[in-house]
């Protein structure tokens, strides 16, 4: 019998990678240039707060109800194919109209596909691992993820070098990559585990019943991520903020792939350290490097200070996003799992819509350097509470 602290990395884990590196290469091709498109067609700083909000939220509120469904069904392939097929399309649905209405139409069914595969997805990815190897497994698919992250950004790049301002034929070049992960997605095969009966679709917030039904190690890790997120605004912000230094496009977009490489390489490494040294510490102090870059982005002005901050914070999201879903999957039950991650991801769509539209809010009344110097504050004491509370690495039975 193998022992469970060997990594294996099954055929299933290296198709949902190349599936996420593909989708996220497409998605990643828009995201650096989509506040300069938004401003260009008439949206405030304000209004891109509110509209990241409301896209982020109807995918955060869907993972729930998705999550949960794919949890009654028993399947979680029919969920990530779907998902994946309509952020495909959502692209190329931006060229078509340059309108507000539109634009947020467009944007919404790209997040809704993410909102229909995520929980699904990620349910798959933890049953092809056990609770001590999770981390490198999420680690190895966030590092994929993000590597399509810093390729897709150097596509746009180099297209708007050679077309500039050209952002509505971007999206028409970013459907490509797209079509590749939906043809990816139909050589994923999954055990066909049988369930009594017909399965009815579950009402739209039933999935929060968890937060009762779940054990208290997952609340209060929860309760965490809740006010990290409440506080963690889109990194549209971000990239508002180096336009307000007088950055160009270009710089802009490359110090966005510099991130995202970092991202993607320290990724797998970080997640070993968390099956080694556990997931809590990797994670706090993935939140204290959070606290660091945004205090020092709110004073940066030279050309080092942006390399080192945007080091930093590719490291710090390597030390969290995939740290975090391998730590709900082990305290989670195999069965509940993909309403236990989509119940956290509902719950945080919710703080995701407040933060994104607050920050907004207070970007305009009281400056850039305000927000960030705030969040930064926050950040640090919820670093220090999640690392004071009493948390087991898992709790859960195995399949």
């Amino acid at each position: 019998m193998a022992s469970p602290n060997r990594l294996q990395i099954t055929r299933t884990v290296w198709l949902l990678s190349w599936i996420s590196l593909c989708t996220d290469l497409a998605s990643e091709m828009i995201y650096p240039i989509l506040p300069l498109y938004l401003e260009s067609i008439g949206f405030s700083v304000a209004g891109i707060g509110l509209l990241e909000g409301i896209a982020q939220a109807t995918a955060g509120l869907c993972k729930g109800w998705f999550g949960h469904w794919s949890d009654l069904r028993r399947q979680r392939t029919p969920f990530v194919r779907t998902g994946y097929l309509l952020s495909a399309l959502a692209k190329p649905m931006m060229a078509i109209w340059a309108s507000p209405v539109w634009v947020l139409l467009a944007r919404t069914l790209d997040r809704l596909g993410k909102g229909i595969r995520t929980g699904a997805r990620d349910a798959l990815l933890a049953s092809e691992a056990s609770p001590q190897t999770r981390g490198r497994i999420f680690g190895l698919h966030r590092g994929m993820d993000t590597l399509g992250a810093a390729i897709g950004p150097g596509l746009a790049l180099w297209f708007l070098w050679s077309h500039p301002a050209q952002y509505r034929s971007l999206f028409l070049l970013a459907f490509l990559p797209g079509l590749a992960a939906i043809a990816l997605t139909w050589l994923l095969r999954e055990k066909q585990d049988r369930h009594s009966g017909p399965v009815s679709m579950p009402g739209f917030f039933h999935f929060l019943r968890y937060w009762k039904e779940s054990n208290p190690a997952y609340r209060r890790l929860v309760a965490g991520l809740l006010a990290f997120a409440l506080v963690n605004s889109s990194d549209l912000f971000l990239l508002l903020l180096l336009k307000s230094r007088g950055l160009s496009d270009a710089a802009l977009i490359g110090w966005y792939i510099f991130y995202n490489l970092v991202y993607a390489l320290a990724a797998f490494p970080l997640g070993g350290v968390a099956d080694r040294w556990g997931l809590r510490p990797t994670f706090s102090g993935g939140l204290l490097l959070f606290a660091m870059v945004y205090a020092g982005f709110a004073s940066a002005s030279e050309t080092w200070h942006f390399g080192v901050l945007f080091l930093l914070y590719g490291i710090y999201a390597a030390a969290t996003e995939g740290v975090v879903k391998a730590w709900i999957s082990n305290l989670s039950k195999a069965k509940d799992r993909g309403r236990a991650i989509g119940a956290y991801e509902g719950l945080r769509s919710v703080a995701t819509l407040l933060a994104s539209a607050g920050a907004g809010l207070v970007w305009q009344q009281f400056g850039p350097e305000t927000l960030f110097f705030l969040t930064a504050g926050i950040v640090l004491t919820i670093a220090i509470y999640l690392s004071s509370i009493r948390l087991p690495g898992f709790v859960a039975d195995e399949e």
